[in-house]
């Protein structure tokens, strides 16, 4: 079983203010959302953060565990690596965002599945459009760790073999930049 990066460690430049802890309609703080998605398909999920503080206390009450990336404001390539170093052991790993927290654990129950079953890369799609988390098999432990800068892993993307995960689910798309995005759902 792969595990679980949520990276949460943007700097929500778009939304105006620090938006993992924005309240999702039904109460539930966004990134805890997606934490909780992502916990109750996988046994192991790590979440980075760029320091410690109010976020990060949340997610720890959670009994989520936290990798501190102090690079993190470099880019999210830096936040993957983190994460990676920090399971090197992984057989695999589900990077998810931090900021999609209406992904359904049957969406990443396929894209584990996809890479249980033999696919180095995987990733969901919805109507035709490739969304998150995206799987990567232990293959790919060394790209993943040398990951720096602001595009995170798409160059691997670009030139990997891509397993394509079809799902009915439009919350592998939907991220939030800017509080209408909360309001829009």
């Amino acid at each position: 079983m792969p595990v679980g990066l949520l990276l949460a460690a943007g700097e929500s430049r778009r939304f105006g203010a620090d938006k993992r802890l924005q309240l999702l309609a039904d109460g539930t703080p966004m990134v805890l959302a997606a934490a909780r998605a992502l916990r109750s398909v996988l046994s192991g999920v790590l979440v980075v953060v760029r320091e410690p503080g109010v976020v990060a206390d949340r997610l720890a009450a959670e009994g989520l565990e936290l990798v501190i990336c102090p690079a993190a404001s470099a880019g999210m390539g830096h936040s993957i690596a983190c994460g990676v170093a920090a399971s090197r052991d992984a057989d695999g790993w589900l990077i998810a965002l931090g900021d999609m927290p209406w992904v359904s654990a049957r969406s990443i129950g396929a894209v584990a599945d996809a890479l249980a079953e033999g696919a180095s890369v995987a990733r969901p799609v919805y109507a035709g459009v490739a969304g998150h988390p995206v799987g990567f098999s232990a293959a790919f432990r060394a790209a993943l760790l040398g990951l720096q800068g602001d595009q995170g892993a798409r160059g691997l993307l670009r030139q990997a073999a891509v397993t394509e995960v079809p799902c009915a689910d439009p919350g592998v798309l939907r991220d939030v930049d800017r509080p209408r995005d909360l309001e829009s759902i």
